[in-house]
């Protein structure tokens, strides 16, 4: 009997998955268990497994088009089974479970704009063969590639192990003689005097989501700052020894991750989220640290920071870097977080303020380390110093418990060995 199969929800923030990839053809047979396809969520594309056992009657989705959740995705049933009156007649399990709530069971919650389906690639674009051979390269950018015409074999890759990424192709150049086989490559033609030139680009998953969650944030959560300045030359010299006797290096980021874990277990209301009708303080301390990636940012949740040592804070921070970037985080691990920190220093930012990330009552955005002149002992000497701001949710954080949190943590950084008892 021919089944639907659906666009799955893959983490709790999905409300609509890109086919990144099929992995069968109409006709194919299918067992259960099977890759079928990969879906690009708005975190990750992750491979999806058939549930049912036949064949592929119909596919719902087709590769680089974006669907709802709980869209048809495929049919899948017995060779030359009718499945039309299937696709008639659907109702998406959402929308009746939506229709036949009682009224007094509904729970009101704040309203979510509707997802906007991607526009269909533009026809115009130049639809040149992308030559495959052995080259590496990301579902998405193998789709882009193929849509502006361009020779995957001429682009240069930034990804791990030679693997071209998205970036990689919003920031390709042609060459400027032919240059790969079967036709000449694409030359840029300069633009007329006075023409305007632009180029539009989909919205990925990724960025969409934070784009409604970081709004939603911003403008229905009171934000407020607080800023301090944190002498770092005993980190500096604390992270010198700590590397020097152990295997595993660890980075300035983990020094500051602990510090503020153990800050946090010292003032919990800090580490708390706001609920609507009421606050959660919660005694458990997991720590969101933010890692950036070709379509946005992802923030991994670092688990009862307080509790692990600073080579285990790196080896967890290192592997969540390395499989956000490969788009291999599951769901689990950017989920529970109750506080986050943000660290733009490598990219020699010296201070700015972070977008609260929902459910956390406070962010902390790091700058860089910067030396300069400072004064010691009533003696102008040579120093390095850090700035840091706290965004605070005043609907939970007040001014004077947010800036006890940041003095504790300024001192667990500034005197090293207190993180480490």
């Amino acid at each position: 009997m021919a089944e639907i199969i659906r666009m799955p929800k893959l983490s709790d923030t999905m409300t609509e998955g890109v086919v990144a990839e099929w992995h069968k053809k109409v006709g194919d047979n299918v067992a259960e268990n099977d890759l079928l396809a990969d879906i690009e969520t708005d975190k990750a594309t992750m491979e999806f497994e058939s549930y049912s056992d036949g064949t592929l009657l119909y596919i719902g989705i087709k590769k680089g088009e974006t669907a709802p959740v709980d869209s048809i995705l495929a049919i899948v049933g017995d060779k030359g089974e009718e499945f039309q009156s299937l696709i008639d007649n659907d109702t998406p399990p959402t929308a009746v479970a939506e229709s036949s709530a009682p009224v007094s069971d509904v729970k009101v919650e704040t309203p979510v704009a509707a997802p906007t389906p991607t526009p269909a690639p533009v026809t115009e674009t130049p639809t040149a063969i992308v030559n495959d051979g052995n080259v590496k390269a990301s579902p998405l950018a193998r789709k882009l590639a193929n849509e502006r015409g361009i020779d995957l074999s001429t682009v240069i890759a930034t990804g791990d192990n030679g693997r071209i990424v998205k970036a990689d192709i919003d920031n390709y150049r042609a060459p400027a003689a032919n240059s790969y086989k079967g036709g000449s490559a694409l030359v840029p033609v300069p633009s007329v005097s006075g023409q305007e030139n632009y180029t539009e680009v989909p919205v990925s998953q990724m960025r969409k989501v934070i784009a409604r969650r970081l709004s939603e944030s911003k403008f229905s959560a009171p934000h407020f700052y607080l800023s301090i300045e944190i002498d770092m030359d005993n980190v500096m010299i604390a992270r010198k020894a700590v590397n020097a006797a152990q295997d595993i290096k660890v980075s300035f980021n983990d020094f500051i991750v602990k510090a503020a874990a153990v800050a946090l277990k010292k003032h919990p209301l800090v580490n708390s989220s706001w609920l609507g009708d009421k606050i959660r303080y919660n005694e458990h301390v997991n720590i969101g640290v933010a890692v950036a990636v070709e379509d946005g940012l992802l923030v991994p949740v670092v688990r009862f920071a307080d509790t692990l040592s600073l080579p285990q804070i790196s080896a967890t921070v290192k592997d969540f870097a390395g499989r956000a970037r490969d788009k291999k985080l599951q769901p689990q691990d950017w989920e529970g977080n109750t506080f986050s920190i943000s660290n733009l220093g490598m990219y020699g930012i010296e201070s700015f303020t972070a977008i609260i990330n929902p459910p956390d009552a406070a962010i902390m955005a790091v700058g860089g380390i910067i030396e300069k002149p400072v004064v010691k002992n009533g003696q102008i000497v040579p120093g390095h110093r850090m700035k840091v701001t706290l965004s605070c949710d005043h609907r939970v954080v007040d001014g004077a418990m947010g800036s006890e949190f940041l003095n504790t943590f300024k001192s667990m950084l500034e005197q090293p060995v207190l993180m480490m008892a």
